[in-house]
């Protein structure tokens, strides 16, 4: 089961790009840096803790 890459960020919308920085939560709720910390890196969602989300770079 692949991991989902979420395009934008749950709390303001910004848009996130596979191999930029974001942070995930168990259930891959997904925020961008400056919100995850704003937020004291729990998720919102879930009160689970949000970790930096692997990159994923394009196959070739």
């Amino acid at each position: 089961m692949a991991l989902e890459m979420r395009d934008r960020c749950e709390r303001c919308g910004v848009g996130l790009a596979a191999d930029g920085g974001a942070s995930i939560c168990s259930h891959e709720c997904t925020f961008c840096t400056p919100c995850a910390e704003a937020m004291s890196l729990v998720c919102p969602n879930c009160g689970g803790e949000l970790v930096a989300r692997p990159r994923r770079v394009e196959s070739s």
